[in-house]
C-alpha cells in the first residue's frame, strides 16, 4: 500500500515519512520544491502544492492512503481547495485518510474527506512543542522569551509521536471514523518550557510575560495573517480543556508513553544554536 504524505517536509509529516519507511511502507512524499525537501532515502518525492490541486495527479497515481495536512502554507492558512483535492485523490484510488488539524477553521478538510465516503481518521493534536522554536530569535540575543498568556499549563506534545498516531491509522484500518487528539506526558506553562530549553542548551533562560496586545503585535511580525493571529490570541488566553488537559491517546494508539518536553528540548538542542547563531537549523 502506497502511502502519499502531503506536508512531507513540516513538522509532523516528515516524521510521518520516517516511520512508515522504517516499517517497510512505499511512501510518496509530497514537496511544492524536491530539490529542496532534504527527506530519508527511500521516499519517493513528488512535486506538487495542494493549493493548486492540478498539479497533484502523478503524486496521487497509485495511491491506496494519505495522510492530508489542513493548511496551505508555512501561516497555516486553512486549505480552501481541501473538496477538490479529496476529491481528486478519492477518484485516483485513496481509501483511506488521516487529516491533520489545528483549528475550527482547518475542519473543511475533514468534512471535504467524509464527503468521498473513503475512510478517515481525524488527528487533532494539543500544541506542537515545535512552537518553542518560535522563540529562538531571544534565546539568541539576551537570554529571554518573550510570550504572552504564562500561566496556562498546556499538554505540549511531541511531533513524532502526533506523527506515530497517524501512522498507526494509516496501516491500521480500526481507526477509522475515530478523532484522536494526541498530547504530551504533563501539563506545562511558559516558564516551564523555558526552563527545559535553557538545561538542554546549558544556559539559564528567562521568561518575560508580554501583554495581549503585545502578543498580537508579536505574532503580526512574523508575518501571521490577522484571523490566524486572533486564532492563536483566542486559544492562548481561553485555552480549551483538551489543551491542558493530559490525554492517554499516544500511549493507547501506539502502545508507548508519549515524550517529555525535556527530551524534545534535548533533540533540538542544536536546532535552537543554529537559529540562534543565524545559520538554518
Amino acid at each position: 500500500m502506497t502511502v502519499l504524505v502531503t506536508g512531507a517536509t513540516g513538522r509532523v509529516g516528515r516524521h510521518i515519512v520516517e516511520q512508515l519507511l522504517e516499517s517497510g511502507r512505499p511512501v510518496r512524499a509530497l514537496t511544492r520544491d524536491p530539490d529542496r525537501a532534504d527527506l530519508p532515502d527511500g521516499a519517493d518525492v513528488a512535486a506538487g502544492d495542494l493549493t493548486d490541486p492540478g498539479t497533484l495527479t502523478d503524486a496521487l497515481d497509485g495511491a491506496e492512503a494519505m495522510h492530508l495536512i489542513a493548511f496551505g502554507d508555512d501561516r497555516y492558512t486553512p486549505l480552501a481547495t481541501a473538496p477538490e483535492v479529496a476529491a481528486r485523490a478519492a477518484r485516483a484510488g485513496v481509501r483511506r485518510f488521516t487529516v491533520l488539524t489545528g483549528t475550527d477553521a482547518e475542519l473543511v478538510a475533514l468534512r471535504a474527506v467524509e464527503a468521498t465516503g473513503a475512510a478517515w481518521t481525524h488527528v487533532r493534536p494539543t500544541e506542537f512543542m515545535a512552537n518553542a522554536l518560535f522563540w529562538a530569535g531571544t534565546i539568541g540575543t539576551d537570554g529571554s522569551v518573550r510570550a504572552p498568556f504564562g500561566g496556562p499549563r498546556h499538554a505540549m506534545v511531541h511531533e513524532g509521536d502526533v506523527a506515530a498516531v497517524a501512522v498507526s491509522a494509516l496501516l491500521d484500518a480500526s481507526h477509522a471514523g475515530r478523532t484522536y487528539r494526541p498530547t504530551g506526558p504533563e501539563a506545562l506553562s511558559r516558564a516551564d518550557v523555558v526552563r527545559a530549553i535553557g538545561t538542554a542548551l546549558g544556559r539559564e533562560l528567562r521568561f518575560v510575560e508580554l501583554t495581549e496586545a503585545q502578543g498580537r503585535a508579536q505574532l503580526r511580525d512574523a508575518g501571521f495573517t490577522d484571523d490566524v493571529v486572533e486564532a492563536i490570541v483566542d486559544y492562548g488566553r481561553n485555552p480549551p480543556a483538551e489543551a491542558t488537559t493530559v490525554l492517554p491517546t499516544v500511549a493507547q494508539v501506539t502502545g508507548r508513553p508519549p515524550r517529555t518536553f525535556a527530551r524534545w528540548a534535548e533533540e533540538h538542542a542544536d536546532a535552537f544554536r543554529a537559529l540562534t547563531s543565524g545559520r538554518r537549523a
